[in-house]
């Protein structure tokens, strides 16, 4: 099973002739969607809850884990103890785990988060942590693919049933990972795809966000994943389109869908704004 979808659904609104998406709008096209609010804040279980109530049975929920779950932010700043903010995000996921629309929990560390056994024996207590949780690793450092620990690293994804993220970016020298499609998980499979744009991949601008990911596949390279995709060898492969800054992530992934073949079932009913 291929799901694809996007990062976000409000700002997709072309895809329907509309300003914006709303929930409900974007469960209508695409059965799998990235949520980033949890990332800067974790909201309460009433979120999640609408997120179920507005959304089919079959649709599900990658959602990012808070941001100091992956050290972009210190514990202080928000929680008196790491047992109190486990349990505000567990408590977060709970209509989503009880519904079985939690896809997967996404913890995107940065660039700073090196191969080192510091790091590693956090991975290893941070699983321990939410060990009945599905969890997808994405590295930003590619010290993690080093030739000398890369089959370690993805010997220790299996040991601990991590999904390691595939990630598809700009191959720039120290600022980049690979593509890099090996499953970790058998029953999962996760690719998030940011667009190919090396010019601004490492600017740090103001809107260093929007033009990092200003990229639109061609159908070329399109035609290339769709392949790579195929071969995946998993009991589900989820595939996020992160190219959004110029509106092109809605597209792409409707026109991968096409090239897959896949046609969803069970989805939302589609409302079409004709004004």
């Amino acid at each position: 099973m291929i799901e694809i979808g996007l990062t976000t659904f409000k700002e997709h609104g072309k895809l329907l002739n509309k300003s914006f998406l709303t929930l409900s709008d974007y469960a209508s096209l695409f059965p799998v969607v990235e949520m980033n609010t949890s990332f800067y804040g974790i909201k309460q279980s009433t979120v999640s809850q609408k997120w179920v109530e507005e959304t089919p049975e079959s649709f599900s929920f990658s959602v990012k884990a808070f941001k100091v779950m992956t050290k972009h932010a210190k514990l202080e700043e928000f929680y008196q103890s790491e047992e109190e903010m486990d349990d505000a995000f567990k408590l977060f996921l709970t209509p989503l785990i009880q519904q079985n629309r939690l896809s997967t929990i996404l913890c995107q560390f940065p660039s700073f988060f090196i191969c080192n056994k510091q790091n590693v024996e956090y991975l290893r207590k941070l699983r321990l942590r939410f060990k009945e949780f599905p969890m997808a690793i994405e590295f930003r450092s590619g010290t993690w693919y080093n030739e000398s620990v890369k089959q370690d690293m993805i010997e220790f994804m299996k040991q601990y049933h991590y999904t390691l993220v595939t990630v598809d970016e700009p191959q720039v020298a120290h600022h980049s990972v690979p593509f890099l499609p090996k499953v970790t998980t058998e029953d999962y499979a996760y690719l998030r795809l940011h667009g190919r744009n090396k010019r601004y991949w490492t600017e740090k601008s103001g809107d260093w966000r929007k033009k990092r990911t200003l990229y639109r596949y061609s159908d070329l390279e399109l035609n290339e994943l769709a392949k790579d995709i195929k071969q995946i060898e998993a009991e589900k492969t989820v595939v996020v389109f992160n190219n959004n800054s110029g509106g092109d992530a809605g597209e792409n992934a409707l026109t991968l869908k096409n090239k897959l073949a896949i046609d969803y079932k069970g989805l939302n009913p589609t409302q079409l704004n004709l004004f």
